[in-house]
């Protein structure tokens, strides 16, 4: 088996509206894919189809060479807002989930492993929202499952929790398991992604590993400073193939077909003109490629 997760020419709808518009993606086996998408994008109906929560009503979706209910048993699910049972506790709400499966992890070390231990006696109603998280994610491992689906895993994390996440995430992949990642964090996509895939209404619009989708033929300066500096001029300066723009206020973006001249044309304009550029971006993020593909409006 080269894919864990085939989906080909998927379509999901719900009544006169298509949320998922024949998209296709391919996990490889013990590989780490990440799906990125605005709100409203598709993601999580994908997502609960490949789970089989949902049905599909188009395309053909393969799950370890199976359907998704012929191999459930075989993958682990962390969804969005958690999904214990609410007077359970901690332990005893993992320690259950373990008795489903042959050959679990410990569920105290999974505890340990993501900082629970200390709230191991509280009931899942009385964890926070970020200790829900992080128990949601020990749920959906303690099976050793081959493949793990994570609707957004650190939504609501703070910072040692959320690289507890991602600690655990590589160890998964380390250990040869293969994860579905969907995540609003592009900085986690590019820190954990093989590859990635960017989809807005319903569609693929983008798909690579992180490098690919970030080169350009086109050199990058990127930089902040103060609002309404005068970006023809400085095009100007710099010569007949540079363009750019200020974009949101106060942030400028300018490419070119020469990095160390662009650079140094940006930087010498800046001086000449009183103007500290801070924060200047010689590459372009994932971040960037996201927004030029789903544009920067915020969607309900």
């Amino acid at each position: 088996m080269t894919a864990a997760l085939e989906v080909v020419d998927l379509v999901k709808r719900y009544g006169d509206r298509t949320a998922v518009d024949g998209l296709s993606l391919s996990v490889p086996a013990g590989s780490v894919v990440a799906l990125l998408g605005p709100n409203g994008a598709g993601k999580t109906s994908t997502v609960e189809v490949c789970e089989g929560f949902r049905q599909a009503d188009g395309g053909t979706v393969r799950v370890l060479g199976g359907t998704p209910a012929s191999t459930r048993a075989r993958v682990g699910v962390m969804p969005q807002g958690g999904g214990g049972y609410p007077g359970l506790k901690a332990r005893e709400l993992l320690t259950l989930f373990s008795r489903f499966y042959a050959h679990p992890h410990d569920p105290d070390a999974l505890l340990s492993l993501l900082g629970l231990e200390e709230v191991a006696g509280t009931s899942y109603r009385r964890l926070s929202g970020g200790q829900q998280q992080r128990l949601s994610l020990a749920m959906a491992v303690v099976g050793r499952p081959e493949l793990v689906f994570l609707d957004e895993p650190t939504a609501g994390l703070d910072p040692q929790a959320r690289r507890a996440t991602w600690d655990l995430v590589e160890h998964l992949r380390a250990e040869g398991v293969s994860v579905l990642l969907t995540t609003h964090l592009m900085d986690e996509a590019e820190h954990l992604a093989d590859e990635v895939y960017v989809i807005d209404h319903g569609k693929v619009v983008a798909a690579g590993t992180v490098p690919e989708l970030t080169s350009s033929a086109q050199a990058f300066v990127r930089f902040t400073g103060p609002v309404g500096l005068d970006v023809d001029d400085l095009l100007r300066s710099l010569g007949p193939d540079a363009v750019g723009k200020e974009s949101p206020a106060g942030t400028y973006l300018v490419e070119g077909p020469d990095g160390p001249q662009l650079l140094a044309g940006v930087t010498a304009w800046c001086a000449t003109r009183g103007v500290l550029p801070q924060g200047l971006q010689t590459r372009r993020t994932l971040e960037d490629v996201f927004l030029d593909l789903t544009g920067h409006e915020l969607r309900a």
